[in-house]
C-alpha cells in the first residue's frame, strides 16, 4: 500500500479483508459505516457507498467491486462525495476495483444481487435537510415491484392512480400486507414479489401479520379483494400505465473513445484498439447504453477523481437516461464486456483450452502422417479455469432417504456423506434470459444401489417437473466436474452416511458409521487450487495423511485444529478456516503450523509419524474436446474427443 493510500480517508482503513459486503453512507461529506441491520435500505435523499469483496479466480488475491448508490433525492454535493471517496477507497485497496454509479430505480443486476431478495427504498434521509421517518411510527407504503431476475422495488404515492393493469404491488399495513397482480403482469414478476413479501413480513412484522392476494378483475365481493379496495376510498376502475422516465431504455450506440485531458473530454480517432489507450491517461468510452471511464495504472489519485467528475459532467450535458449505466476500470482488470468492445484486444499469451488440444491432435497427426487446419499454434499449456456457471444463483439440495429426498437445510448445503446419495439443483440466470437449471445427482462411493437407484428416478422426476430445462448429470464422488465444485463454496465431503439405507447396511455387515460426529476424532484435507477444484475431505486420522503442501483441519471432541503445511498456500490457509467455521461454526480455532505442534495435536492422530511432502497433483475433471481432421491421402475424416 503506498503511503498516499494511507493518508486517505480512515473510514475506509481495514476494509476489504473478507469476502462479504460492506457499506458507508455520506453523512457531512464523511463516509460513516452502516449498521449491517440496515443492509439493504437505502433512503432517496442519501447516496452510500458499497463495497463487495469476492474470492479471486484460481484462489488468487480478492476481487473488488465498489457502487456508490445516489438516492433520487440525494444532494449534488453528497452524489459528488460519493464519487470522490469511491475513488479513494478504490485507492487503499490496491487500484484494482471496478466502479459503478448506481441511480435509485436504475441499479444494475450485479448491484441488486447483493441483497436477497431486494433492496427497500425510503422516502427521507440524513443528508440534504431531509428527515428520516421515525422507526416506532409505521408508516402504509405502496411499491411497485418490478424486474424478472432482480427485483426492483420502488415507492410510490399511496393512490388508486398509481395502480395500473401491467405491473405488480405490494401494499405494506400495520397488520396485513397485500399483493396486486395487474391484469397484464408477468409471472415471474408475481413469483418475485412474493418473496418480497416473505422479506417485509420477516422484517417490518416479525412474521405476525398476515397476507393476502389480490387480482386485477376479481369481484369486489371477495373479502381480501373488498378489504383491499377499501383503503384506496372503494372500488373503482384504474388508468392504464403511464410512461415515465423509469421506461426510457437507452439505445446502443456506436462506440467512441475520448481522452480525458485536464478534466476535458476530447474524442480520439481510429479504430477502437487497445493499443490507443495510454497508461499514463485516463479515457472515456461512450457506448450509448453504458459509459466507461478507463483508468492507466500509472495515473495518480487526484487524476482519477477529476476523470470521474469530467465523465458525470460528460453524462450532464448528453442529457443522458438514468438508466445509464457508468463503469470505472482500472488498466489490468477490465471486464469482459469492455473488452469485446474493441476490435482489437489482445488474448494474453496463455492458449486457450481449444488451442492446447490442438496442439496435441497436431503433434499427433504429425506422426501418423495426417494434417488439421489451424493446428500449428504452440506447444501444449497448462489448462485454463473452465467456464462456469454464472454466480449468485440458488443452490437446493435433498438427501436420498428411502424413497423419498429430505430437504437439505442452507446451514448444511455443501456437505456430502459417502454413504450417502443427493440431488442439487442450482438456479441461475445468463444475461438477461429467463432461469437456467443445473440439476445434478451426486453417488456417494459408499452409498448403497437403492438410494443410487431413487436419485436417479427423482432426479429425472425433478426434471420433467421443470418441462426437461435442466442440465442433468450424474455425478460420482471424487468425479466432480468444476462446474459442480464451484457452486459450494466450500464443498466438503465426509466419511459416513446419513440416510436409513447406509446406516442399515453397516448394521448388517457389523461396520462401524464413521460420521464427522461433535466428539469423536476427524482429519479433513483441504485439496485444490482454484474455486472450481477446492474441495475439503475427510481421510484417516493418522499422522501419516498429513502432506507439507497441504492444510488439514483436525477435531478432537471440543478441540479444533487448523494445521498449515509449510509448502502450502495462502488461498489454502484461507480455505481451512473457512472450512472450520462451516463445520464447527463459533468453535474456537488453534492454528498449527508444521514444525509447531503440540502434544495436545499429535495425540488424536495417535501420536507423531513422518508424513510426505510430495506434492499431488489433483485429477482434473473436464469437459471431452471434438476436433475434425484429415489425413493427406484418403478422404477419410476422423473425430477425436
Amino acid at each position: 500500500m503506498s503511503s498516499t493510500a494511507k493518508t486517505l480517508e480512515p473510514a475506509f482503513q481495514g476494509v476489504g479483508q473478507r469476502v462479504g459486503t460492506e457499506i458507508w453512507r455520506i453523512e457531512n461529506f464523511q463516509p460513516v459505516p452502516l449498521p449491517k441491520s440496515d443492509y439493504g435500505k437505502f433512503y432517496a435523499g442519501d447516496s452510500y457507498i458499497i463495497l463487495q469483496t469476492s474470492p479471486g479466480k484460481g484462489g488468487g488475491a480478492y476481487l473488488y467491486d465498489i457502487h456508490f448508490w445516489l438516492g433520487k433525492d440525494t444532494g449534488q454535493d453528497e452524489a459528488g462525495t460519493a464519487a470522490i471517496k469511491a475513488v479513494e477507497l478504490d485507492a487503499i485497496l490496491g487500484g484494482r476495483a471496478v466502479q459503478y454509479r448506481e441511480l435509485q430505480g436504475h441499479e444494475s443486476d450485479k448491484f441488486l444481487s447483493y441483497f436477497k431478495p431486494c433492496i427497500i427504498p425510503l422516502e427521507g434521509g440524513v443528508a440534504s435537510g431531509f428527515k428520516k421517518t421515525e422507526e416506532e411510527e409505521f408508516e402504509t407504503r405502496l411499491y411497485i415491484c418490478r424486474g424478472k431476475r432482480a427485483v426492483r422495488m420502488k415507492q410510490v404515492p399511496f393512490s388508486r392512480s398509481s395502480l395500473n393493469h401491467d405491473d405488480v404491488f405490494i401494499l405494506d399495513t400495520k397488520d396485513k400486507i397485500y399483493q396486486f397482480n395487474g391484469a397484464n403482469s408477468n409471472i415471474q414478476e408475481r413469483a418475485k414479489s412474493l418473496e418480497v413479501i416473505q422479506f417485509l413480513k420477516d422484517k417490518y412484522h416479525e412474521g405476525m401479520c398476515d397476507v393476502a392476494i389480490v387480482d386485477d378483475g376479481k369481484l369486489q365481493a371477495e373479502f381480501d379483494s373488498g378489504e383491499f379496495w377499501v383503503l384506496f376510498g372503494g372500488f373503482a376502475p384504474i388508468g392504464k400505465k403511464v410512461a415515465t422516465e423509469d421506461d426510457i431504455i437507452p439505445e446502443k450506440t456506436p462506440a467512441k473513445l475520448h481522452c480525458i485531458i485536464d478534466g476535458q473530454v476530447q474524442i480520439v480517432e481510429g479504430e477502437l484498439s487497445k493499443s490507443l489507450l495510454q497508461n499514463n491517461k485516463c479515457y472515456l468510452l461512450d457506448c450509448g447504453a453504458e459509459v466507461f471511464v478507463w483508468v492507466g495504472r500509472v495515473t495518480q489519485v487526484e487524476e482519477r477523481k477529476v476523470a470521474i467528475q469530467a465523465a458525470e459532467d460528460f453524462l450532464a450535458s448528453q442529457n443522458r437516461p438514468k438508466s445509464t449505466h457508468f463503469v470505472r476500470l482500472i488498466q489490468g482488470y477490465e471486464t469482459h464486456s469492455f473488452k469485446y468492445i474493441f476490435d482489437s484486444w489482445p488474448s494474453g499469451s496463455a492458449p486457450s483450452v481449444a488451442e492446447e488440444g490442438r496442439g496435441k491432435v497436431a503433434a499427433f497427426l504429425k506422426q501418423q502422417g495426417g494434417v488439421m487446419k489451424e493446428a500449428s499454434k504452440g506447444a501444449p499449456v497448462n489448462e485454463e479455469v473452465p467456464p462456469l456457471l454464472e454466480g449468485g444463483g440458488k443452490i437446493e439440495a435433498w438427501l436420498i432417504d428411502g424413497s423419498s429426498k429430505i430437504p437439505v437445510s442452507s446451514e448444511e448445503i455443501g456437505k456430502f456423506y459417502s454413504g450417502d446419495c443427493y440431488i442439487v439443483l442450482y438456479t441461475y440466470h445468463f444475461n438477461e434470459r429467463k432461469e437456467d437449471y443445473y440439476l445434478c445427482s451426486w453417488i456417494g462411493k459408499d452409498s448403497v444401489e437403492a438410494d443410487q437407484q431413487t436419485a436417479a428416478r427423482l432426479a429425472t422426476t425433478m426434471c420433467n417437473s421443470l418441462k426437461g430445462r435442466p442440465v442433468q448429470g450424474r455425478i460420482f464422488q471424487g468425479k466432480e466436474p468444476p462446474q459442480f465444485v464451484a457452486i459450494f463454496q466450500p464443498m466438503v465431503i465426509l466419511k459416513g452416511g446419513m440416510s436409513s439405507g447406509y446406516k442399515n447396511y453397516i448394521a448388517n455387515k457389523g461396520l462401524n458409521d464413521e460420521n464427522y460426529t461433535a466428539d469423536g476424532v476427524a482429519l479433513v484435507q483441504i485439496s485444490g487450487t482454484s474455486v472450481h477444484n477446492n474441495k475439503a475431505i475427510q481421510v484417516a486420522a493418522v499422522a501419516t495423511s498429513l502432506n507439507s503442501n497441504e492444510c488439514f483441519l483436525l477435531q478432537s471432541g471440543s478441540s479444533l485444529f487448523c494445521w498449515h503445511g509449510n509448502q502450502s498456500t495462502f488461498e489454502q490457509q484461507q480455505l481451512v478456516a473457512k472450512v472450520a467455521d462451516f463445520l464447527k461454526p463459533g468453535l474456537a480455532i488453534k492454528h498449527t503450523k508444521e514444525g509447531t505442534e503440540s502434544s495436545t495435536f499429535w495425540h488424536p492422530l495417535g501420536g507423531k509419524q513422518n508424513f510426505t511432502s510430495k506434492k499431488v497433483s489433483p485429477e482434473v475433471v473436464r469437459d471431452p474436446h471434438l476436433f475434425a481432421f484429415s489425413f493427406n491421402k484418403g478422404c477419410n475424416s476422423f473425430l477425436y474427443s
